[in-house]
């Protein structure tokens, strides 16, 4: 399939110079092959988001080009942002491993998008053409989550090996190796470039295989006189399998915490992947009625996630989990990089309960799914590729792995690193970055179903750090305060005191009303109207408030300023955030009429905290008031 003069591009939006939201895009000509579509979780200062999500921009405006989605294994971090992305756009049809797509299923009626897409099933070495110029076949590989594969996509310029995550298991729990057979066929015949996983590249030696961790869980088990609780991840079906196993062998029935548990063993039982008697398991509310030796509570939880089962046990805001003395709490799981605090904090708060706790990586109780250096250097042994990109990593990893690489033969001109939203062009025989596409990051905030923009964002950072100010001020059509101004302060840091600086903002607008009031306020040819700019006058007073807090109080508190006319009750923040009240403010220069008010017209009593919200969905403009459509989030890159 070679000897075209076009190039294929390679594209990834996720999961370079980071851990998660793997997402990468093969395109070729007028088609798009994307591969996997996942999430990350966010990082200190992401306050109220519960979900990172690459940009996908490029695909929203080539949504034309897709022809299809090759999934390679079911981690949250490959599949969890399939969900979000189909209610952007349409990906015709999917193809993946049987567990993977069973829990797929699931999100995508949940979401409400299971009609936007086709879900495929694909078994070791089944081919798929994909559009006019892909043709994958999907590979075995051993992976800490069962059903996982590495792909190879036939292209015009040749075949490029996607390695998905992996690590060489010649003892894997369910019997399924690695088919390194294939890999070397294709090594044989030749790989145009290796795309590989480079998570483990800064580790010597081998990864353990999965089997190394059953003994030591057994000592456990063993020595635990009384309840086990065990936290690890809910898609290590191999680890869940064996504490199954463990648990019948000891004669004690489970409890599964967490919904994400009970959904993978659900499936992964119906699949074949977990074998085990059903009166194994137990109802919550039955374990009660047992001895503690007779149970084993497995839940999620083992990155401190806070709302997951096991946090919820440790802050003791568990309704029917109480930790106590003789209890066993067993942390099968290491932490995520930039999880290690909320781990460590939620270790030490069940110690506090008088639970003995088992955790870390003397104990053997965890082993990595991604393969280190020498697993690396068997993959690129076997496959003996002309070019090679390292993927799946932070910046030192994919650096490592391209060490690696070179001593394994391969140019340090026939490799390249890259970052998040280049355009690798691959040709016959040359590999270049050249040029990039949009790879922000969008934010969610699931509790709310909803986009977390980064303006959102940083009003969230802005409150966090330095508190929010209200001010309420009444102002009559002639220009005049009609009360003294409402002022209040939440999470403020101050040396002056409320009454000063009451004094301090009521100078302030009566300087504004005195000074400005007539660019504002014009009395209509021939008649009694005058046209008062409220919305105009309300972003001038805000201004000019914020400017006196920033002086008074040495930071930079959000303001929200609250301003009461006959018309209407308007609020904008201090950068114009929102609009409150009337669906169409008071504009300045703009088409829409300014409000009227009649002169001497009754005056309604109306107060700022009856003012409604407007709708999340709508962000307004500080110079005219007006409201805008707010579209996706999206941030500088990570």
């Amino acid at each position: 399939m070679s000897g075209s003069n076009a190039a294929l591009k390679i594209i990834p939006l996720g999961g370079l110079h980071e851990i998660g939201k793997n997402t990468c895009v093969f395109e070729y000509d007028d088609e798009i092959l994307l591969l996997d579509a996942g999430l990350a979780f966010p990082t200190d200062g992401m306050h109220g988001v519960n979900i990172v999500l690459p940009d996908t921009t490029y695909l929203r405006e080539n949504e034309h080009k897709i022809k299809g989605m090759v999934i390679t294994h079911g981690h949250e971090d490959h599949i969890g942002g399939i969900p979000f992305h189909l209610k952007q756009f349409n990906i015709p049809v999917m193809y993946g491993p049987r567990l993977a797509l069973a829990l797929l299923e699931g999100k995508l009626q949940e979401a409400g998008v299971a009609d936007r897409t086709q879900l495929r099933s694909v078994m070791p070495r089944d081919f798929v053409r994909i559009g006019k110029h892909f043709l994958v076949e999907f590979i075995r590989n051993t992976h800490s989550i069962a059903d996982s594969f590495t792909v190879a996509i036939h292209t015009p310029v040749g075949v490029v090996i996607h390695t998905g995550d992996f690590k060489f298991d010649h003892t894997p729990v369910d019997g399924e190796c690695f088919d390194i057979q294939r890999l070397a066929e294709y090594g044989e015949k030749g790989v145009q470039c290796l795309i590989s996983d480079s998570t483990n590249s800064e580790l010597s030696g081998f990864t353990p295989s999965e089997r190394a961790v059953f003994p030591n869980l057994e000592r456990i088990f063993m020595q635990a006189d009384g309840r086990l609780v065990i936290t690890t991840f809910a898609s290590s079906v191999h680890r869940v399998n064996m504490i199954l196993e463990l648990a019948e062998k000891y004669g004690r029935v489970v409890t599964v915490l967490g919904r994400s548990m009970l959904n993978v063993i659900a499936h992964a039982r119906a699949l074949g992947y977990i074998k085990c008697r059903d009166d194994l398991f137990v109802q919550l509310g039955a374990v009660h009625k047992l001895p503690d030796h007779k149970v084993v509570v497995l839940t999620t939880g083992s990155q401190g996630e806070p709302m997951a089962a096991m946090t919820r046990i440790a802050n003791q805001e568990h309704r029917q989990v109480k930790l106590r003395q003789g209890d066993t709490v067993v942390f099968s799981a290491n932490p995520i990089p930039g999880n290690t605090i909320a781990v460590v904090n939620t270790i030490d708060k069940i110690m506090m309960q008088g639970a003995k706790v088992v955790y870390g990586r003397n104990e053997g109780i965890h082993v990595s799914g991604h393969g280190c250096q020498e697993d690396q250097k068997l993959m690129l042994a076997l496959t003996k590729p002309k070019f090679f990109l390292p993927v799946h990593g932070e910046h030192r990893m994919l650096i490592k792995h391209s060490k690696t690489a070179q001593s394994m033969g391969v140019p340090a001109e026939n490799m390249v690193i890259i970052e998040n939203g280049d355009i690798v062009e691959l040709g016959d025989d040359s590999i270049r970055k050249n040029g990039k596409v949009p790879a922000g990051i969008e934010l969610m905030d699931t509790s709310r179903s909803g986009v977390v923009t980064g303006k959102i964002l940083e009003e969230r950072q802005q409150i966090a750090g330095d508190g929010v100010v209200t001010v309420a001020v009444t102002v009559t059509e002639k220009g005049k305060l009609y009360s003294r101004p409402e002022v209040h302060l939440r999470g403020v840091v101050s040396t002056v005191d409320r009454g000063t600086l009451q004094n301090n903002v009521q100078e302030v607008i009566e300087s504004v009303l005195t000074e400005r009031w007539g660019e504002f306020a014009r009395r209509l040819p021939g008649t009694e109207e005058i046209d008062i700019d409220w919305a105009g006058l309300q972003v001038q007073m805000d201004s000019s408030v914020m400017r006196l807090l920033k002086r008074e109080l040495q930071s930079s508190p959000m303001l929200v300023f609250f301003m009461q006319n006959p018309e209407e009750v308007v609020s904008i923040p201090s950068s114009g955030r929102r609009v409150i009240g009337n669906d169409r403010p008071a504009t300045r220069g703009g088409s829409e009429r300014p409000v009227k008010a009649k002169v001497d017209k009754p005056k309604p009593v109306l107060k700022p905290e009856t003012a409604t919200t407007a709708a999340e969905g709508t962000n307004s403009t500080t110079a005219t008031g007006r409201r805008r459509t707010r579209s996706s989030a999206r941030v500088g890159a990570s």
